[in-house]
């Protein structure tokens, strides 16, 4: 059954989703257009596997969707305003001290 998230649910998940180089990726270039697993995993140069298991993170995060189409099934984003957002993350000013790190 689908629910709504709360906002700060959505922002966590969003979060979780965005904290690996790959999953981002795999995002950026679902905001260009749908794909199938196969062709997205050559392009990223990632194993089949390990997309395999990115894509199950993104899908339970909700930012991604499954398209059966005949035989195969393609990813899309969950919502076109996340390639909005995404656009929007990516172009952002951050302020970043050159002798900080993230935390973990």
């Amino acid at each position: 059954m689908l629910t709504l998230a709360s906002e700060v649910e959505v922002l966590a998940r969003f979060g979780r989703a965005l904290a690996d180089p790959i999953r981002c990726r795999i995002l950026l270039a679902l905001r260009a257009a749908p794909v199938y697993p196969s062709e997205l995993a050559e392009s990223l140069g990632v194993s089949r596997t390990r997309l395999s298991n990115h894509l199950a993170c993104l899908r339970d995060c909700g930012l991604v969707v499954t398209v059966p189409d005949g035989r195969r099934t393609r990813y899309e984003l969950a919502d076109p305003r996340l390639g909005h957002a995404l656009d929007d993350l990516r172009t952002a000013v951050l302020a970043v001290e050159t002798d900080r790190n993230c935390c973990n």
